[in-house]
């Protein structure tokens, strides 16, 4: 059984996309994507610095650009193909770790790929101006005991806005009670302070909500064609609808990444194939879903082992004869 994830803010570095608009599959994803969004992916994705690919209105759309971009790559597709609807030949589950989910919910047919690029824009964006509005911030907390160290957060007025599991908390709140909590950290845990311009995925970002709920009404959302996990409690989201409200409630609430991987435990997949840039979920995964097999895309140089996982693990339909392209692109 095979999971498809997708990365979160924090995955992008900078020239990610270089390697990869060398494929022409890509350069057309990444170019309509472009156009779509009314921001430069090309250009973040390749000479943009680091300090610039932070921004979140600039981060988000490309982590959603390159994600469904890479599996258009994998499961070898024409630019005009539908993605979901292959996705949906290949693939049993479907995830993405917070501006992840709106990639997720493409591949499961929720959203088209537009719809995921305009509602990405604007949560973006959304989430930069409401961040800008008062001093937070973000830290990771590594190791301790799980439950000193949601002690510890709730003492300094601090949110856990991402549960991740392996002993990843991740606490949000204003910029003081983060450098106290850096001062006076739980037993055995390290705070590491964030590069992220504010407190995702807590009460902070209420504006940002309310301007995301704007923008999702004027989508029809379809139902998964795929199991779709949220963010919210791990669960496999039902209609469309309630996958689009989530999305857009997610903004405020904490990521409970841990609840996902149990979920995946409890579906009993088998393979787990992290979308570019990949890396993030894969390391987490190794220390959250034991016997699972992974392979992170990171580059082109990786499509041959997703698609040998694609076709280990994932429904038959995976087993087809690679087409010409897909033979050009391994020699």
């Amino acid at each position: 059984m095979l999971v498809v994830v997708c990365p979160g803010q924090g995955a992008q570095s900078p020239g990610m996309l270089a390697p990869w608009l060398e494929l022409p599959t890509v350069a057309d994803s990444i170019g309509r994507a472009s156009t779509t969004t009314g921001i430069d992916l090309v250009a973040h994705g390749t000479t943009s610095d680091a300090d610039t690919i932070r921004d979140t209105a600039v981060a988000q759309p490309l982590l959603v650009a390159s994600a469904l971009a890479s599996l258009r790559a994998v499961l070898d597709l024409t630019p005009d193909a539908p993605l979901a609807a292959a996705a949906a030949a290949t693939v049993d589950v479907t995830a993405g770790h917070s501006v992840g989910e709106l990639a997720a919910a493409a591949v499961a047919g929720v959203l088209t790929e537009d719809e995921a690029l305009r509602l990405v824009a604007v949560r973006g964006a959304a989430m930069a101006r409401a961040a800008a509005a008062t001093p937070t911030g973000m830290s990771a907390v590594l190791g301790g005991d799980p439950d000193e160290v949601l002690a510890a957060l709730d003492a300094h007025g601090l949110v856990p806005a991402n549960v991740n599991g392996g002993g990843q908390v991740v606490a949000a709140g204003t910029l003081e009670a983060l450098a106290a909590l850096g001062a006076q950290p739980p037993a055995k845990a390290r705070v590491i302070a964030l590069q992220v311009a504010g407190a995702f995925h807590t009460e902070h970002m209420a504006p940002a909500v309310a301007e995301l709920a704007a923008a999702a009404r004027g989508v029809a959302p379809g139902d998964p064609t795929l199991r779709l996990l949220t963010n919210s409690d791990g669960s496999v989201v039902p209609t469309g609808a309630r996958a689009l409200e989530l999305l857009v409630a997610q903004v405020a609430h904490p990521v409970r990444w841990d609840l996902c991987c149990t979920s995946l435990l409890d579906l009993g997949v088998t393979g787990l194939l992290e979308l570019a840039p990949g890396g993030v979920l894969t390391g987490l995964a190794r220390r959250t879903l034991p016997g699972v097999e992974t392979v992170a895309v990171k580059t082109p140089a990786d499509l041959d082992a997703a698609r040998d996982l694609v076709r280990r693990h994932g429904r038959p339909a995976a087993g087809t004869t690679p087409s010409a392209s897909s033979q050009e692109q391994s020699s």
